[in-house]
Order: C-alpha cells, then structure tokens, then sequence
C-alpha cells in the first residue's frame, strides 16, 4: 500500500496529470508524469493507479493493482522530486505481465517520460 503522502487522491488530480503530463507507453501500461506548480508541496511524489474493466474481471484487476502498487512505489519514488504526480494506466496486456515486466517496462516508460519534458 502506497503511503498517503504518495497517493494522487483526488479526481481533479488524475484529470490534470493525465490531460497535461507528458505521456509514454509500453506494451502493458501507460505513464502519464505532471510537474506540479503549486508553491507549497506536501509529500513526496504522488501516484495514481487507473485499472479498467479492460484489463479483466475484479479479481484480475486487483492482482493486477497490486502488482503495480508494489512497481511504482519501489522504482519511482527516488527517482522523481516531490512536485511530480505520476498516474500509471494498465493495459490489458498487463493483466498476464509478471511483476518483473511491469517493473521493467514501468522504469523504462518513466525515463521517458521524464526526457520529453
């Protein structure tokens, strides 16, 4: 579980990072990276997780979600600064990925994300 200082919790937040972050893909998963501008940050970097019913029934997605708890909060928070808020869309394809793939296609999705700002 990802601590609260870290979680993206508001509806608001998800649509700002998606709609004006940089985005990069892989074959699993979709990493949108926003730059806050607020002057106050509280927390370190924040993430979101997006599973969707395309990715499988509840019990796939939960595992899925998991999973990918588990990836962002180890591959991502030392390497972002703390205005960064971070949302991590599966794909279906993620649904038979192995926790090693996601943290590899995760970093790597990340990296370039964080070049094309």
């Amino acid at each position: 579980m990802l601590p609260r200082p870290h979680k993206l919790t508001s509806s608001a937040d998800f649509k700002q990072t998606m709609r004006r972050g940089v985005r990069a893909g892989s074959r699993t998963l979709v990493v949108h990276v926003y730059a806050r501008e607020d002057l106050v940050v509280r927390g370190g970097p924040r993430f979101g997780l997006v599973v969707s019913k395309q990715v499988g029934n509840a019990v796939i997605r939960h595992a899925v979600s998991r999973r990918l708890r588990a990836v962002v909060f180890a591959g991502g928070v030392d390497k972002l600064k703390p205005h960064h808020d971070v949302v991590v869309r599966a794909l279906p394809p993620a649904a038979t990925a192995t926790s090693e793939e996601l943290a590899r296609e995760f970093v790597s999705a990340l990296a370039r994300a964080l070049k094309k700002r």
